[in-house]
């Protein structure tokens, strides 16, 4: 089923304006990119687009109420600081079976306006994260929690520590 199609299942005869859940797992999108979903959805505060094959946030709209975001099993690599100006809000994300392949692509995320404004993420879920070597791959496991930028810190001098 494609994204529009569940968008307007999900919403069960009710107005965008009054949609504070939306779940689309486990439907198509076409090019890796959101469609359906716009401004409307005014009062949304978890949306979960798992197993989608979204590559790209950037046709994400600005829902200044979302709260949790759960993206896991996508292919999604970079883009993410697109989230800090389009969910200010947001203190869940998970990222689990994406195709990061860096810890950069995560920081970026870390560093814009939603960490600076004291608005911490309380949970950064980073599950089976793809990291690449010159002549391999490896698969790693990584969940850290995100309370303070301290600990950011700490999870990042582990991350570099085990390369």
């Amino acid at each position: 089923m494609e994204m529009k199609k569940k968008i307007n299942l999900e919403l069960r005869n009710r107005a965008p304006e009054e949609v504070t859940e939306l779940v689309l797992d486990n439907c198509l999108c076409v090019n890796g990119e959101i469609e359906g979903l716009n401004d409307t959805f005014k009062e949304l505060e978890f949306l979960s687009m798992a197993n989608v094959e979204l590559s790209s946030l950037a046709r994400l709209p600005s829902l200044n109420k979302l709260r949790k975001l759960e993206l896991s099993d996508n292919i999604i690599s970079g883009g993410l600081e697109v989230l800090a100006e389009k969910c200010p809000n947001l203190t869940y994300l998970n990222l689990s079976g994406n195709k990061i392949k860096d810890l950069s692509t995560v920081e970026a995320l870390m560093e814009t306006k939603m960490m600076k404004r004291k608005r911490k993420m309380k949970l950064v879920h980073l599950k089976d994260m793809r990291k690449r070597r010159r002549k391999r791959k490896r698969r790693m496991r990584m969940r850290m929690k995100m309370k303070e930028v301290q600990s950011w810190e700490r999870e990042k001098r582990k991350w570099v520590s085990h390369t």
